[in-house]
């Protein structure tokens, strides 16, 4: 008896073992889904406390597998736009630019944007025949993106996704078929159109799932037929579709119109919504049958076409060449001058492409440490430079800018010219040069240039009809000021200037 117990109890153990397992691997694959609601604090963007971003993610999931066909998937710019008005409704009177960032930000989570296979990874525990307790990894994605023969890249729902979005984990596709089915049938007879329209919902994750094990088999043989057991595996899984779609079209034809009359004798205007909306589901569910049975029946054609194109396709048949018979005794029987010229194109033609070296980090290091090589003393001629002319000499030093500017910064006090000129002499006598230079190209200021520049001031300068009194210089002494640029122009600096007053002696206009 007791040669009896222990096997039992090492069965029942690896039961519970693998049981925990599943249940693990079901938690780990909502834990993304947790992590953006933990992670949303740290937004340096958006105050983003009110958003609830498991929500949000689980909307992103949806779209995603709505979207998914047999061929294709969903775009990231289309997913983003459908889940930005659910974002919206969470947190409305925020900037309207911040609801598609918020939906962007829980897509490229989803899709784990920043790490290397762009999946996730959880580490659990089971226990081994012998009661030792060991570590497993578990990596699963939640997004797929896949490379379109276009170049274009779309969005699949993983398995593991689909499973997290209907809350059935770890479950069969056609026992979870039939079971909602079933429950449908039940709520639309009670009357409870919103509890039958999220069993629909899950008929139809699950119809999607199941397209999704034959796009996989029929993908894994385009690349190679022998990785696929065409033998008893796909056949028996085109089969059971078949029978699935068969079964399928009849319960969902008869949920169809039970429901379509429940519609039309609808009196409560949100029983009659409930209830079209139902309809639209379902017909998408016969949609997604028909699709899926025209696949299946293209199976087959499929398998033989990949199979003639890998395995009878024929190898390019090559004839070798005898180098002693073919090449090497005609050679010897020919001239020097024929001969040397048949070897030459011999090796020419059988050595290949010449190797390219590319630029690595290590090549360009050693490069680079490699001595300068002697030169002779006794070089040859050294040949004429061709020797540019000096360009001109500025008129004015960087020094004597510098002054003027200081001597010109004159905000709301005008100055005569002669009075700056005089100043400017003390400094450098070439000073007065640039100072007169320079108030008279201020007579017809550039407001223009100066706005587009940005400049907050412009000097102006003004003749009020005083003559200068100047050895050097001669014409009018002018009245010289900073006007600002907001607010002088050109017809209002010349009105503006001489009601102010100037700073230098005997010189004062009221």
């Amino acid at each position: 008896m007791a040669e009896w117990v222990q096997p039992a109890a090492e069965t029942g153990r690896a039961g519970v073992s693998e049981g925990l397992a599943r249940r693990l691997k079901a938690l780990a694959c909502t834990a993304p889904l947790h992590d953006l609601d933990s992670r949303k604090s740290r937004l340096d963007w958006a105050d983003a406390a009110g958003y609830q971003m498991a929500e949000i993610a689980f909307q992103v999931i949806d779209q995603v597998t709505l979207a998914m066909d047999f061929d294709g998937g969903a775009d990231h710019a289309e997913i983003v736009a459908r889940v930005t008005p659910f974002v919206a409704v969470q947190q409305p009177g925020r900037d309207p630019t911040e609801y598609p960032r918020v939906a962007r930000w829980v897509l490229d989570n989803l899709i784990n944007v920043g790490s290397v296979d762009r999946g996730f990874r959880t580490v659990y525990g089971t226990l081994a025949p012998g009661g030792e307790y060991q570590r497993r990894a578990f990596d699963f994605k939640l997004l797929i993106e896949v490379a379109a023969a276009d170049g274009t890249v779309y969005l699949r729902a993983s398995d593991e996704a689909v499973n997290v979005l209907v809350g059935a984990l770890d479950t069969d596709v056609e026992s979870a078929q039939i079971a909602a089915e079933i429950k449908l049938e039940n709520l639309i007879a009670r009357g409870r159109l919103s509890d039958a329209q999220a069993a629909a919902e899950q008929a139809r994750y699950r119809t999607v799932q199941y397209a999704e094990q034959l796009r996989r088999k029929l993908e894994a043989t385009r690349r190679d037929v022998r990785s696929v057991d065409w033998e008893h595996e796909v056949p028996v899984l085109i089969d059971e579709a078949l029978t699935h779609i068969a079964q399928r079209y009849r319960a969902e034809n008869a949920i169809l119109a039970t429901v379509v009359e429940a519609r039309d004798s609808a009196e409560d205007p949100e029983h009659k919504r409930r209830a079209a909306e139902l309809v639209g589901i379902v017909r998408d569910c016969v949609n997604r049958h028909t699709r899926l049975q025209a696949r299946l029946q293209e199976a087959g054609a499929t398998f033989r076409a990949e199979q003639d194109r890998q395995q009878f396709a024929l190898i390019p048949a090559r004839a070798t060449i005898d180098l002693f018979g073919q090449v090497l005794l005609p050679v010897l029987e020919l001239p020097l001058a024929a001969a040397a010229a048949a070897t030459d194109r011999f090796f020419r033609e059988s050595t290949g492409l010449a190797e390219v070296s590319a630029v690595r980090l290590a090549d360009l290091v050693g490069l680079l440490l490699i001595p300068t090589p002697e030169h002779d003393d006794l070089t040859g001629a050294v040949p004429e430079p061709d020797l540019a002319p000096l360009p001109q000499p500025e008129a004015f030093t960087d020094e004597q800018w510098r002054s003027s500017d200081e001597l010109l910064d004159l905000p709301g006090v005008a100055r005569r010219l002669s009075g700056l000129l005089a100043e400017a002499r003390i400094l450098d006598p070439e000073l007065a040069h640039l100072v007169a230079l320079r108030a008279l190209h201020a007579v017809g200021p550039e407001i223009g240039v100066a706005r587009r520049h940005a400049d907050r001031t412009v000097l102006v300068a003004v003749d009020d009809g005083a003559a200068l009194a100047d050895a050097e210089f001669g014409g009018a002494d002018l009245l010289v000021g900073t006007a600002s640029v907001g607010s002088a122009v050109a017809v209002g600096a010349a009105a503006v200037l001489p009601s102010v007053r100037t700073g230098d002696e005997g010189g004062e206009h009221g």
